[in-house]
């Protein structure tokens, strides 16, 4: 049993809630749209996002129809976990939304972890290349380095921002879980 949770938990969260994740930051990070990953991810999230944006209007520059679609996503992968016995903590409707918050703020927090490690790794391997996975890597990376670049400069020609990014991001995960 606990390997089926294994793969279910993996499949939903990783792949569906971090499909429905990316739909949200993309926009928010101004990724270009064209781009062949950016356009899957709006392919694969259209027949939930679509029929939420015609009740579900933009607030600025917030999808709230992606957001809304993400919390469901998120609320469907603890619900099928806790159907499996995943969460048998769970007991009223506040501690199964508690649990659905709490598991889209860790999906954030591991999702940029990932993505800052990709990044660190690209840019030693193949620095000024160009590939739509370093594209969006860089659209959605930069946000959170440019702060840390100002703050710590480039030692010796090595940008360490990525690395102190990674550290204050693993420990808001520890602080919060």
């Amino acid at each position: 049993m606990e390997a089926i949770r294994f793969i279910v938990g993996t499949l939903l969260q990783v792949l569906l809630v971090m499909v429905f994740l990316l739909r949200v930051l993309l926009p928010l990070a101004r990724a270009d749209s064209r781009n062949q990953l950016s356009q899957a991810v709006i392919r694969m999230t259209n027949p939930l996002v679509l029929p939420l944006r015609k009740v579900l209007p933009p607030i600025g520059k917030v999808d709230t129809a992606s957001v809304v679609a993400l919390i469901i996503v998120q609320a469907a992968a603890v619900a099928m976990m806790w159907l499996l016995g995943g969460y048998p903590g769970i007991f009223t409707p506040a501690q199964f939304i508690q649990v659905v918050f709490l598991m889209l703020v860790t999906t954030v927090l591991r999702f940029y972890i990932f993505a800052l490690i990709l990044y660190a790794i690209l840019s030693w391997i193949a620095p000024g290349t160009y590939s739509p996975a370093a594209s969006l890597l860089d659209t959605l990376c930069e946000p959170l380095l440019r702060p840390l670049r100002r703050i710590i400069p480039p030692l010796g020609g090595i940008d360490l921002s990525a690395l102190f990014a990674i550290i204050i991001l693993q420990a808001l995960h520890i602080a919060i879980t």
